[in-house]
C-alpha cells in the first residue's frame, strides 16, 4: 500500500534473522535452534508471509551475510544452501554481503572482497545476485556485472561520497548523460 516497487527482507550483519541463522549466536533448543532447519526457519516464515501480501510481480530481496567469517559459524555453503531454498519460497535475488555477527570476526576489506561469495550463490544456488562491498568505480561495477559474477550491483557509501555517481556511471558508459536543467552547473563543476 506504500507504494513500493521491491521489498528486502534484512537477514544479514547481525540483525535479528542473521541471529537465527548464525550458530554463532543461536543457541536454541526449540525449533528454531540446532539444526540448518531449525534455525532458518524463521526467515523461511517471514518470507512466505511476505511474499503472501505484496503484489505476485513485486520483486523480493532478501539480504544474507554469505559467511560470518569465523570458523564453525555461519557460511557460504549455508548460504548458498539457503538461498536455493528461498528461492523456492519466492525470493528473487539474494543481496550478498558478510560478516556483522562477531566484533572479532577477521574480515579482509579491500576492494570487491564479498563480489566472489556472491558469484558462488549466483551459480551454485541458480538465483539473482546483488554484488556489494568496497565497489567504488564505475568500472569495477560494470566489470562484476558483465562479467557474471552478480546481477546487480548495489552501492551505499559510494552514492553518500558523491550523489552525482548514477549520471557519472551513465556518462561513463554510454559517453552521454541527460542532467535534468537544475542540476547541470552542480555536474558540470564536480566532473
Amino acid at each position: 500500500m506504500a507504494g513500493f516497487d521491491v521489498v528486502e527482507i534484512h537477514a544479514a550483519h547481525g540483525y535479528l534473522l542473521h541471529q537465527f541463522l548464525s550458530p554463532f549466536s543461536n543457541k536454541r533448543t526449540d525449533g528454531y535452534g540446532g539444526s540448518f532447519e531449525n534455525r532458518t526457519r524463521f526467515l523461511g516464515q517471514v518470507v512466505t508471509r511476505v511474499r503472501e501480501v505484496i503484489p505476485d510481480d513485486a520483486p523480493l530481496f532478501v539480504r544474507l551475510s554469505a559467511t560470518d567469517w569465523i570458523p564453525g559459524a555461519w557460511s557460504l555453503e549455508d548460504s548458498t544452501r539457503l538461498a536455493g531454498d528461498l528461492k523456492l519460497h519466492g525470493v528473487d535475488l539474494i543481496d550478498v554481503s558478510s560478516g556483522g555477527i562477531a566484533a572479532n570476526a577477521e574480515i579482509p576489506l579491500e576492494r570487491g572482497y564479498q563480489v566472489p561469495f556472491s558469484r558462488h550463490i549466483r551459480d551454485n544456488a541458480d538465483i539473482l545476485t546483488a554484488a556489494v562491498g568496497l565497489i567504488t568505480d564505475v568500472d569495477q561495477a560494470e566489470d562484476v556485472v558483465a562479467s557474471g559474477d552478480a546481477d546487480l550491483v548495489f552501492l551505499g557509501r559510494a552514492f553518500l561520497r558523491d550523489p552525482y555517481w548514477p549520471l557519472r556511471a551513465q556518462a561513463t558508459l554510454m559517453h552521454e548523460v541527460y542532467v535534468p536543467a537544475p542540476y547541470r552547473s552542480a555536474f558540470a563543476t564536480s566532473r
